[in-house]
């Protein structure tokens, strides 16, 4: 499922692809991905109109194009891809953009779990975000804190919980909660105040690392290289890994690195 690395790897396809090009044709193959527009309309919206810089907020996408906005989330299969308007269709590109000078943007996706939205202002993007948090990538550590602080139930649960930090998905809360060497079924309300400096700590810095490769790189030194293994190995201690499910999430930890306390 694209996480919040991969959907700022698909703002900077849309930059470099698509920033300061006309729309000159919107080619709706699939309508099921369209939401609150139909083809017509998301036809008229943008076709004339110059993409401008992009604008990325926890797992969403603006697209703005000096009027109407597209809003992209992505779901578990989606992405964007940047080619030329002659390059073969593929089965699961829903939507073309085709631009100035030829090149083509497309929205792919296999199993259509979200998909676009148009946005007609700034009060059309709050009502789509308004259930968003502060973004994980930008949010300052007070108040990342304070959200943290009042959240009740487990710790996974509230970091991959979009309202209160947009951006974290399941890779990223296990590896973050693996780095910092907090078990993910601790309650969030008790944390100590050293607790939230290091989860804070840890989730700039695998955030950044992510951003960087585009992805939850699943490095040997990384939770994430070896959580499918067949049979999982902490890649710090050694120890066995622990599998379960919380809030519906496979959820993986060290029972030695991340201690019941």
């Amino acid at each position: 499922m694209p996480e919040l690395p991969d959907v700022e790897g698909f703002r900077q396809v849309l930059e470099s692809c698509a920033k300061g090009r006309v729309i000159r044709r919107v080619d709706v193959r699939d309508p099921g991905v369209l939401h609150g527009v139909d083809a017509r309309r998301l036809r008229d919206a943008l076709e004339g109109r110059r993409f401008g810089p992009p604008e990325r907020h926890g797992k969403w996408l603006l697209a703005r194009t000096g009027g109407p906005i597209l809003v992209l989330h992505f779901g578990m299969t989606g992405r964007l891809v940047c080619g030329h308007a002659d390059d073969p269709v593929e089965t699961h590109d829903r939507v073309l953009f085709t631009l100035g000078g030829g090149r083509q943007l497309r929205f792919r996706d296999q199993r259509k779990l979200q998909g676009l939205w148009l946005a007609h202002d700034e009060s059309d993007v709050d009502r789509l975000l308004r259930r968003q948090g502060p973004d994980a990538l930008t949010v300052d550590r007070a108040e990342f804190e304070e959200a943290l602080s009042s959240r009740r139930g487990q710790l996974k649960t509230a970091l991959t919980d979009q309202s209160v930090l947009a951006g974290l998905g399941n890779l990223l809360a296990d590896e973050i909660l693996w780095r910092a060497r907090l078990r993910p079924d601790q309650g969030a309300r008790d944390l100590t105040p050293e607790d939230r400096r290091r989860l804070y700590s840890e989730m700039r810095r695998t955030l950044r690392s992510s951003v960087t490769a585009g992805c939850v790189p699943p490095r040997d030194s990384w939770l994430t290289g070896h959580r499918d293994d067949r049979d999982p190995r902490c890649p710090r201690c050694g120890a066995g890994l622990r599998r379960s499910r919380m809030a519906g999430r496979g959820t993986v930890w060290c029972p030695r690195c991340q201690p019941d306390r």
